[in-house]
């Protein structure tokens, strides 16, 4: 864990990781990556005797708002290089951070590299939709890319969501101003072709419309696109809770019918609550770093530890180097 990462570092981080540890129980380690001092105060203020827990201390810390090249320029002791470097030399099983996404995949790329096969690492994120989770990607790493580089993103998004949703045969689609295959610039006609070449269950274009529709189970599109629709996405239920709250409270009669839905309310908010994803990993690279959202909570911490575990368990970089080794996805 980069316990230093996140907006809420480290006290979310360290919470998250110890409520993970009472669900888990025994055989279970965590080592929490960051500066000592404030780690050992947050798990004082739990009571919690630190069973199962190591800390690795490291003084540097990546901001927020940093450029992603300091971890390799001005802060090389980083709590989330640190944490990569401990992946590299095989003493954890993978690294989450809820840090600095940029710096999280820079330090990846440098210190872990790509999985043959695979041009450039994806980051996806899952958008509630009324057929479930979609999973949206690339949502940051990579604001230009080829037509092939899509292709590539869309058969990592399409194992992972296979194994981790547990869908079969999951649909890919291209994110597009329309559903027909003329349209769009030449980066997405071109990757339209290839998609079609291609042995995934490729369902065309989507559009906007189509995301919280559940169009697709995997949606695809550059980083620079992605990036701007999600943040949009996660602006929404800020709105619509602020919205509601103000709304309950100029009426009693909203304040009594509020009450009598609260259970309701409370099913709907959760399928749009990002804590419930925890995070996605980086896809392509040699090894298993998870991205969280940048505000995530303790609870959200806890279910990116317990997806990890997941993505270990099924073997995803495994079946990303078997199928992208495939002569359908290599481009040159």
């Amino acid at each position: 864990m980069d316990a230093m990462g996140g907006d809420f570092a480290p006290g979310a981080v360290v919470a998250g990781a110890v409520e993970s540890l009472k669900s888990l129980g025994e055989g279970h380690r965590i080592v929490l990556v960051g500066r000592a001092a404030d780690i050992r105060r947050e798990l004082g203020y739990l009571e919690w005797a630190g069973e199962g827990l190591e800390i690795v201390h490291t003084d540097g810390v990546v901001g927020m708002h940093e450029a992603a090249t300091a971890v390799i320029r001005e802060k090389r002791d980083s709590s989330i290089t640190e944490a990569i470097r401990l992946h590299r030399e095989g003493r954890v099983d993978a690294v989450i951070s809820a840090g600095n996404t940029g710096a999280a995949m820079v330090a990846s790329l440098t210190k872990l590299g790509r999985i043959p096969g695979v041009h450039r690492p994806v980051i996806g994120a899952f958008i509630p939709s009324e057929r479930g989770p979609v999973l949206l990607l690339d949502v940051g790493a990579n604001p230009r890319v080829k037509p092939c580089n899509l292709v590539q993103f869309g058969a990592m998004g399409s194992i992972y969501v296979s194994h981790i949703l547990e869908r079969k045969d999951p649909r890919v689609a291209l994110l597009n101003i329309g559903q027909e295959s003329s349209k769009g610039d030449d980066l997405i006609t071109q990757a339209h072709r290839l998609f079609e070449k291609s042995p995934l269950n490729f369902v065309g274009n989507v559009e906007g419309t189509d995301i919280l529709a559940g169009g697709a189970d995997v949606m695809v599109c550059d980083g620079f696109v992605g990036n701007i629709l999600l943040k949009f996405a996660e602006s929404i239920p800020r709105l619509i809770n602020r919205k509601f709250r103000e709304d309950v409270k100029k009426s009693p009669f909203a304040r009594v019918g509020s009450l009598l839905m609260k259970s309701t309310f409370h099913r709907v908010k959760k399928r749009f609550d990002y804590e419930e994803y925890g995070g996605v990993p980086l896809l392509g690279i040699r090894g298993i770093t998870v991205i969280c959202h940048g505000s995530s909570t303790p609870l959200a911490i806890k279910n990116a530890i317990m997806m990890t575990l997941r993505v270990i368990g099924e073997k995803i970089n495994d079946h990303i180097r078997e199928q992208l080794s495939r002569p359908e996805y290599q481009f040159a």
